[in-house]
């Protein structure tokens, strides 16, 4: 008898998504601050919404805190409530 060699099919890794860490913790990460006006055009889409945490990684906590200052900057307009 003859040994037949049997090619196995190849063995794939699930996919494991690296995970972000939030911008604002860390030593020398930015404040939140609503007077930024360049730091939380980063965090608003081309339509003028707040863009969500899942996307950009920002924690639950510091997401808090950028909503509201994304919103008193929109208050003091310093930012647009809408980008046309």
């Amino acid at each position: 008898m003859s040994t037949l060699s049997i090619s196995r099919p190849a063995v794939r890794r699930p996919f494991t998504r690296r995970r972000k860490s939030c911008p604002f913790s860390g030593k020398s990460a930015p404040q939140i601050d609503y007077k930024d006006v360049k730091l939380l055009q980063r965090f608003i889409s081309e339509r003028g919404k707040i863009v969500p945490s899942r996307i950009t990684a920002v924690s639950a906590k510091k997401q808090r805190h950028l909503s509201k200052a994304i919103k008193r900057a929109r208050f003091l307009a310093l930012i647009p409530y809408l980008l046309s």
